[in-house]
């Protein structure tokens, strides 16, 4: 999304920041996913919440600055702080997780 962005999509200055925002929590979220299966050996529920949380956060929060952008329908905006909260309740489930695993992960 970020070389669409850069490369085929004529944006405003204000579209662009808003583009961009959307990549960076997108990258940073898909790494997140990407390094938690290195963290935690088991599936518990707290972990697929997470899971769970970042992927539909990230795909509502990006998704609909894509979309607020791509069709320049404020209909996309409330979608924004849904996903902005999924978000938010990855983080709490991951810190939870870290929590209630730390004598596993001392390991």
């Amino acid at each position: 999304m970020g070389a669409i962005g850069a490369h085929h999509l004529i944006l405003t200055p204000s579209e662009r920041a808003a583009w961009t925002t959307a990549v960076d929590y997108q990258i940073w979220h898909a790494l997140v996913l990407l390094v938690t299966p290195l963290i935690f050996t088991t599936v518990s529920r707290i972990s697929i919440a997470m899971i769970a949380s970042y992927i539909a956060g990230t795909a509502l929060f990006s998704g609909s600055i894509y979309l607020l952008v791509l069709t320049k329908n404020s209909l996309w905006g409330p979608l924004t702080p849904i996903g902005g909260l999924c978000i938010l309740f990855g983080w709490f489930f991951l810190i939870l997780s870290l929590l209630l695993n730390r004598e596993n992960l001392s390991r």
